[in-house]
């Protein structure tokens, strides 16, 4: 009998009956067979010989209908709900926690999934939610079946923030890659053996990590702050730093590729050709290709929005504005002891600083000691601890072995410490404040001596409750009681050392106090983070409040101390000030006007509101580095506390004259060219009405849920809060999460969920609560145990016969 598409067929070749798709006669003695398994759906191409065609029979499908009715029914639903992405245009926002803005959906719909490939850049000012938007393409790639495998490389400091959001807002479990995680699978490729990752810029680009990296595949890789990765052309020569190669390696082993970036220009055209050559190499041959598509509107790589367009969608715009105050104090005038204290430090750190230069093997030691500067313009609670550790260190190295003294070759470097976790950062910092250029006992002996004196006087400033900043900040914070009573305040610091001292302190004061640092595991910053909102008045946090935490409930915020990396005041300033924020924000930044460093500081600040005053805009703070361009506004402060360069040199570099060409410029830095200012909001709203009249009506999930469960034996209870309450799930449904596969994709079941509902408006009003939808482990554990259980015995309730049987 001749085979032809359309038969099915049966052969001992074959577990189960084929559907032939193609059949063609290649040769005299081959035939190439194209079909798929009728069962399990499995793809069939093979060449078989005609003498092992002659065994299959033809048969035709007829069925008994003898299943049972309800089986039949959910096997259905499954293979509707697996395909529900064709009916619901916009299936990952409804079946996610977020309510994503117009210029939200616009970048994930109107520009990124429309690609067939994803090689795309998401360049939105800071604040417009560029998480959310990767957590869309995300889940909608994955509903779609497009996506299996996710790489996300983010900077060190970042990690926790990404895993927060994408498993609180879509349920997606990631498996962050560190050394400890290697060295836990040592022997195998550690990134093939997940399915969804996050890791660091800094630590993937390695030359020990990225081989392995460069030998596996991911279907889907995004890039935050991709910016870091640049390459720069100085004539013929063109300089790829490490994090670019790293973007090479991203470009050629993702199949979809997402940059994400609030400064994507940086004032260089080539730089950015560069960058965009990325995601589709050789696509802009030359930077005056990129800047014609750029002048027309015409490009497919990317899009920016500036948050002065960005409005909700009742036309509102999204960010209220932000106040930036300078508060200053003069330590001279208003604590001599402190002053004091300052200059003696000042002079013990630049006499070690000058030796340490001098000797080319101690460099490092010499930019090492301008920590304590640091540390007295945190607290002198925090210089306090530094020099009690720094002596201790030095005592050793005394009573020890004479070559031990002066040896340590870690290496400081600003930079490469700046996407360092908080914890990582600490660790890094106690090694340098230890090291010592002392090269013999009496030259270690002078140093503990005076590193003794300079405690005695700091203990003696703080049992007298003299520090001045102290004062300044219990005035500030009874002023702001009195303006805003009752008003949440964060305080923000970079030291530990001062974090804890505040809290005891304002403690004292009558306040209700919680703290927030690096120490802590993402789960229980989150639960401070609560504490904070429902609780405390104060929150005191180091830098690890900016990873992770989201404080838009509170509108105040004094920075004790400032960051000498712009780079994190900008962070500080954005868990408050960004969408969400229903007030204007007050930032009160306390600065000692008489040290160099604090100099430095009070005309960076003066100059950045002149600046904003011409710019028009509040976003400065957003983007520092970008708007003082051309500034190394660490190494000034840097070197403004080693006394490393004079101070009036460094003062003068900061003294811009803030004129039309200079905002021409800070403009073309901050990528206003790039900017798409258009945005049709009646489209958009039109859109995502249709998309909510032709979602899932989550009633209907629950119910086809509720049969699932009561099928297999599960518990589902209605509780009086309109909540549910899943008080046990059946073993035959967990025991799928303990699969690889599943479990790589969807995390692991528990036992029981108290609280779940299946309505996305009860999820945002009970954050407790679970959200079961797409996504959800358990949800899918219940659509897989019916593929697997009730799809296999409904199908096999037809038979295959030959089609001449009677």
């Amino acid at each position: 009998m001749e085979i032809k598409a359309g038969d099915i067929i049966e052969s001992p070749r074959w577990e189960e009956p084929v559907e032939v798709k193609l059949i063609n006669y290649v040769g005299g003695d081959y035939v190439q067979l194209v079909g798929v398994t009728v069962r399990s759906r499995k793809h069939i191409d093979q060449l078989i010989s005609k003498a092992d065609l002659a065994d299959a029979t033809v048969r035709k499908i007829e069925s008994h209908f003898t299943a049972d009715p309800l089986h039949v029914f959910l096997a259905l639903e499954s293979k509707r709900y697996r395909y529900a992405n064709l009916y619901d245009p916009l299936l990952a926002v409804n079946t996610s926690k977020v309510d994503p803005l117009p210029h939200q959906i616009e970048a994930v719909y109107g520009f990124a999934l429309k690609l067939p490939r994803i090689r795309f850049l998401i360049a939105d000012d800071p604040g417009a939610g560029k998480t959310i938007m990767a957590g869309l393409i995300i889940k909608e790639l994955k509903l779609r079946h497009l996506v299996k495998r996710i790489l996300i490389v983010v900077p060190g400091h970042l990690k926790d923030q990404w895993r927060r959001e994408l498993k609180e807002r879509f349920e997606e479990h990631f498996m962050v890659i560190d050394r400890g995680f290697l060295d836990v699978t040592y022997g195998e490729n550690a990134w093939d053996r997940e399915n969804q990752v996050i890791t660091s810029i800094d630590f993937s680009k390695r030359d020990e990590i990225l081989p392995s990296l460069s030998s596996t595949h991911f279907d889907l890789i995004i890039a935050d702050e991709a910016h870091k990765m640049s390459a720069y052309r100085y004539g013929d020569k063109l300089d790829k730093t490490s994090r670019y190669r790293l973007g090479e390696t991203l470009s050629r082993i993702g199949t979809h590729l997402l940059f994400l970036t609030a400064t994507p220009h940086k004032g260089d055209p080539e730089n950015f050709r560069l960058f965009l050559d990325l995601l589709e190499p050789g696509f802009f041959a030359t930077a005056e290709m990129l800047q014609e598509s750029i002048s027309s509107r015409d490009n497919p790589l990317f899009i920016r929005r500036v948050k002065e367009d960005l409005k909700d969608f009742e036309g509102k715009p999204l960010f209220l504005p932000r106040h930036v105050r300078t508060l200053s104090f003069n330590l001279g005038t208003d604590s001599p002891a402190e002053k004091e204290l300052y200059n003696q430090l000042s002079e013990y750190v630049n006499t070690q600083y000058n030796k340490a230069l001098s000797k080319d093997k101690k460099r490092n030691v010499a930019f090492a000691l301008v920590i304590l500067q640091r540390r007295f313009a945190s607290s002198v609670y925090a210089l306090l601890r530094s020099l009690e550790r720094r002596k201790k260190r030095l005592i050793e190295l005394l009573e020890g072995p004479k070559e031990g003294m002066g040896r340590n070759d870690k290496t400081f470097d600003f930079d490469t410490t700046e996407d360092l976790s908080e914890e990582d950062r600490w660790k890094e910092e106690e090694l340098w404040e230890t090291l010592s250029v002392a090269e013999t006992r009496e030259e270690l002996q002078k140093e503990i001596s005076i590193l003794e004196d300079l405690e005695q006087k700091a203990r003696k400033i703080i049992e007298q409750g003299e520090e001045i900043k102290l004062r300044e900040l219990r005035s500030t914070l009874d002023h702001l009681d009195k303006e805003f009573s009752g008003k949440k305040i964060l305080i923000f610091t970079e030291s530990r050392d001062t974090l804890e001292y505040l809290a005891k302190r304002m403690v004292s004061w009558g306040y209700s106090v919680n703290t927030i640092h690096g120490g802590l595991r993402l789960e229980d910053r989150i639960t401070e983070e609560s504490r904070f909102r429902n609780e405390t008045q104060v929150l005191i946090a180091t830098e690890a409040a900016g990873e992770g935490i989201n404080l838009q409930f509170c509108n105040l915020m004094i920075n004790y101390d400032i960051p000498w990396n712009p780079n994190r005041l900008e962070q500080r300033m954005g868990r408050i000030h960004r969408y969400g924020q229903t007030q204007e924000v007050y930032v009160f930044n306390l600065v000692a006007e008489d040290t160099r460093e604090g100099k430095v500081l009070t005309r960076l600040f003066a100059k950045i509101e002149e600046i904003k005053a011409a710019l028009g805009s509040d976003k400065v703070f957003d983007v520092l580095s970008e708007v003082l361009y051309g500034k190394n506004l660490s190494q000034l402060l840097l070197d403004a506390a080693a006394n490393a360069r004079n101070l009036e040199d460094i003062l003068k570099e900061i003294e811009i004259h803030v004129d039309e060409e200079y905002i021409a410029k800070v403009k073309e830095n901050l990528g206003d060219s790039l900017a798409t200012h258009y945005i049709d909001y009646t489209r958009l709203k039109e859109m995502n009405a249709r998309a909510r009249e032709s979602r899932l009506i989550p009633e209907y999930t629950e119910g086809f849920f509720r049969k699932v469960f009561q099928l297999v034996g599960g518990r589902v209870k209605d509780r009086k809060d309109s909540l549910l309450a899943i008080e046990g799930v059946p073993a035959e449904i967990r025991q799928l999460s303990y699969e690889d596969d599943f479990k790589r994709r969807y995390g692991v079941i528990q036992k029981s969920y108290p609280k779940a509902t299946f309505d996305k408006e009860m999820a945002f009003k009970n954050p407790d609560a679970e959200f079961l939808c797409f996504g959800h482990p358990v949800f899918e554990s219940s659509l897989c145990w019916v593929e697997k259980k009730l799809l296999t015995t409904v199908s096999q309730g037809a038979t295959f016969r030959d089609p001449d049987e009677k």
